[in-house]
């Protein structure tokens, strides 16, 4: 496995980071193909065998129980500080706002409740999961900040942003003294690249940390043109995103599974050493 400084931090974390949203109660959420508890045990317990100790959760997954599923797993085979743990929040909802809710209040609230789900005492990245139009980002970032003051937290990162928000985020929180964001998470990958017109250039000139979701195209850069899964069949959420474009991504796809033949590896393999 190889290591990487997680951007200007000293996290030092795996190059390849477990992404949890597949594991949690099928029945308790938004996914109907997540794994259960016994298959995320398994799972978790051969990443760390593989020296991955980047693991990525949040609270939205299946109603906070990929959080539970992993935070009893990494209880009993890992030492918590061998393991870097992201988790996310969602932005306020619509009865927090109507009650008067602050973003500040909010994130307190959304954080203990993921440490009570994880069984930690602290997150290493703590990630604002989608921009929160309702909400300024003055409260979003003092919100975090006294969470990193307040131990809970060591880094904040953002996912689900466009660049300029990004870079006007930082140049507030570097004004006001605030913890700035050290992290993004969008969606890039082989069939979407929209990240390399300006994040990519923005994060490499500040070196904030890339760390990409749907690495394989919810499954399509993994599996050969035919091959069915749960997955599949059942992510509306990835239809969504990929069916509009099928045709051309077969292409993509088929070149992805070419290559893996001509080198006796996995698609997954070099769909991953591409990113």
């Amino acid at each position: 496995m190889q290591y990487a400084k997680l951007g200007n931090t000293d996290l030092e974390v795996s190059r390849i980071c477990l992404g949890c949203m597949g594991f949690g109660n099928a029945a308790a959420g938004q996914h109907s193909w997540t794994v259960d508890e016994t298959a995320t045990r398994e799972i978790i317990k051969h990443a760390l065998a593989q020296g991955i100790n980047f693991f990525d959760t949040a609270i939205a997954y299946q109603n906070g129980t990929s959080e539970e599923y992993l935070g009893r797993a990494l209880r009993d085979y890992a030492l918590r500080d061998e393991v870097v743990v992201a988790t996310k929040f969602l932005p306020r909802s619509t009865q927090e706002i109507e009650a008067g809710v602050t973003g500040q209040e909010h994130i307190a609230k959304q954080l203990d409740m993921s440490l009570q789900h994880l069984g930690m005492d602290y997150v290493d990245l703590y990630i604002y999961h989608m921009w929160d139009y309702q909400t300024d980002i003055y409260d979003i970032l003092d919100g975090l900040t006294q969470q990193v003051k307040a131990g809970k937290v060591r880094y904040i990162g953002i996912a689900n942003c466009y660049a300029y928000q990004l870079a006007k985020a930082n140049a507030l929180a570097a004004k006001e003294g605030f913890a700035p964001f050290v992290s993004v998470q969008n969606h890039y990958n082989l069939l979407f690249r929209e990240e390399e017109r300006e994040m990519a250039k923005l994060c490499a000139e500040d070196n904030i940390a890339m760390t990409p979701y749907s690495a394989l195209a919810s499954g399509r850069l993994a599996r050969r043109p035919g091959e069915r899964s749960k997955r599949l069949a059942e992510d509306s959420y990835a239809k969504l995103k990929y069916d509009g474009t099928a045709e051309a991504d077969e292409k993509i796809i088929l070149r992805v599974a070419e290559l893996a033949d001509t080198y006796g590896v996995s698609m997954t393999e070099i769909a991953l050493a591409w990113l």
